[in-house]
């Protein structure tokens, strides 16, 4: 059954196949709630909020629902780093420990080479993810490091500085590795403003975007999606403190539910956000430049978004690349997709997906509360090849 919110019912145009495809998913028991948008030349061609924010109180999904971000929190904060560039208040080749003394990690040689803000920021820093060991005591584990989703009690000034303990697995800028690197790049920030990366964040983006619902934790937990894990024979209530493997064979996300409207959990760059499908559509309309011109230079948002590893990037699916906190679609026939090479994407571990489009000035959204379908289930590139046939931009092969 899908049950829409009266916003979500007075939004129009919707596209057919979006709400097909949504009306499927949820029969099919594989999304408790979604809200979806759709642009295209900033015009909005789809907008609808299905299913429930919490089944079991019978709480139907709205345009308004907040939802934890996790891995939709790194644009966020890498528009805020590209301002701050923009400002000249430090560049993407600032060395790491040039603004953070005792961040020096080592190889496992014992040298220790210079991290800069863009290894950190395209994940070619050499640093990893703790949920993404294949051991539940690895070294991220073993030096107690945080994930930024889980409950913690420590800062994100000791979080960098149990990082730096663990031997990097590559040379900086000679390979490709998912990581916390977005995280020290926020502590990067910290050091180089002397404000707390809340306050960078709403003055750089989030205040002259207008996403007045987004932040690093929410006042109104109320207003939070409940999230849900994928199961048989439904996706099954997200218990406070459970772990959920990504990936077969990795230790998983330590899920802390309370984080989100704790304001004394640190601020991590990486997965510590909150906020609304339209908070993030306005961010990607504002990097596509359709929105606020003035905001972000071309030349910084065209940074952003050039693979930054060569080839190097997300093994699954094969064809994309990595810029600054998006990945970058360098072959689309590789990739098997309809969109355009340039195209930029991410998504999120709490079930969420969205990409950009510059060929046929496409933007998605899709915030859902089902981890981990909405993240990368067959939903994900159902609804993209649901959107396309609305493109009226012909893309070459």
């Amino acid at each position: 059954m899908t049950v829409s919110s009266p916003d979500a019912l007075s939004a129009t145009p919707r596209l057919p196949a979006v709400d097909a495809l949504l009306r499927q998913q949820h029969h099919d028991a594989r999304l408790v709630g979604a809200v979806v948008l759709v642009r295209r030349h900033g015009q909005l061609l789809h907008a609808d909020a299905t299913g429930w924010a919490d089944r079991e109180q019978q709480r139907p999904m709205s345009r308004g629902t907040q939802f934890r971000l996790a891995s939709v929190s790194k644009p966020i904060v890498t528009a805020a780093a590209l301002r701050l560039v923009a400002r000249g208040v430090l560049s993407l080749d600032t060395p790491a420990h040039a603004l953070l003394p005792d961040f020096r990690p080592a190889l496992a040689d014992g040298t220790r080479p210079a991290l800069t803000l863009r290894h950190l920021l395209s994940h070619s820093a050499g640093l990893g993810y703790r949920f993404l060991e294949t051991d539940a005591d690895g070294p991220l584990a073993m030096a107690g490091v945080s994930d930024g989703m889980d409950a913690c009690a420590h800062s994100l000034q000791e979080n960098v500085r149990r990082i730096a303990q663990v031997p990097l697995a590559f040379a900086p800028g000679h390979g490709w590795h998912y990581s916390l690197g977005v995280d020290v790049a926020g502590a990067m920030l910290e050091a180089a403003t002397g404000l707390p990366l809340a306050e960078i964040v709403r003055v750089q983006v989030t205040a002259p975007l207008d996403m007045h619902d987004t932040g690093f934790h929410t006042d109104t937990p109320t207003r939070l999606a409940t999230p849900y894990v994928s199961d048989q024979p439904r996706p099954r209530r997200l218990r406070e403190g459970e772990v959920v493997p990504v990936f077969d064979g990795t230790v998983g996300i330590a899920y802390s539910l309370a984080r989100a409207s704790d304001p004394l959990a640190f601020a991590s760059a990486g997965g510590g956000m909150v906020g609304t499908a339209d908070d993030v559509m306005r961010l990607l309309e504002a990097l596509r430049g359709e929105a606020h011109r003035d905001w972000l230079a071309a030349t910084h948002v065209a940074e952003m978004t050039r693979a930054q590893v060569g080839e190097q990037g997300p093994p699954d699916p094969p064809g994309w690349g990595f810029g600054l906190g998006v990945a970058v679609l360098r072959d689309r026939i590789a990739a098997a997709t309809p969109q355009a090479d340039g195209s930029w994407r991410w998504g999120g571990a709490y079930g969420h997906s969205w990409f950009v489009d510059p060929a046929c000035g496409l933007s998605v959204v899709a915030l859902t509360n089902t981890l981990y379908e909405g993240m990368h289930g067959a939903f994900v590139d159902r609804l993209r090849d649901a959107v396309y046939p609305d493109c009226a931009v012909a893309v070459a092969p």
